[in-house]
């Protein structure tokens, strides 16, 4: 909160609201998933979510982009429970789903600091440090990733690891 000095004291609360709110879910069910929602154009902004609260277990925190609100808290609910049964997700390393079709590979995310706000701040962590955050990039209807020719999704609904900040 220190980083808005600007701030009244109503909206100060609101966000110490929010701040309790998200270790409540946290300390209940071991992860918090913040969705930030994407603006018009879309390419410039597109949506995405990350969870709060693996960081805890010496785990990177994940991130997803452009895809449904629904699908997105089931991917990262389903890989937060694995990391929290024991399971490390690496770098590189294919996934898959029972409940969706594609698969995901973790990267590594240079710019935690501009993209996992809820996260560095549930942390109290200044933006230059930054929680560690893996982006969960997925797979095209034919199985490709973006760095396989061929791959058929739009670049900014995925975009590289390090080229978004929010």
């Amino acid at each position: 909160m220190d980083s808005f000095p600007a701030l009244t004291p109503e909206q100060r609360a609101i966000f110490a609201e929010y701040d309790a709110h998200v270790a409540q879910i946290v300390r209940d069910d071991g992860v918090f998933i913040q969705y930030v929602s994407g603006h018009e154009p879309v390419h410039e902004s597109p949506c995405f979510a990350y969870t709060v609260g693996l960081h805890d277990l010496g785990h990177p925190e994940l991130l997803a982009f452009e895809l449904p609100a629904q699908t997105m808290a089931a991917i990262l609910n389903d890989l937060s429970a694995r990391v929290r049964a024991g399971e490390r997700l690496r770098p590189g390393q294919p996934l898959s789903f029972s409940h969706w079709p594609h698969r995901v590979v973790p990267e590594v995310v240079p710019n935690p600091g501009q993209i996992a706000f809820q996260a560095n701040d549930y942390y109290r962590l200044p933006p230059f440090a930054g929680v560690d955050l893996l982006q969960l990039t997925y797979d095209d209807r034919e199985g490709r990733f973006p760095w396989d020719a061929g791959y058929a999704t739009a670049a900014w609904i995925q975009p590289r690891p390090g080229e978004f900040s929010a």
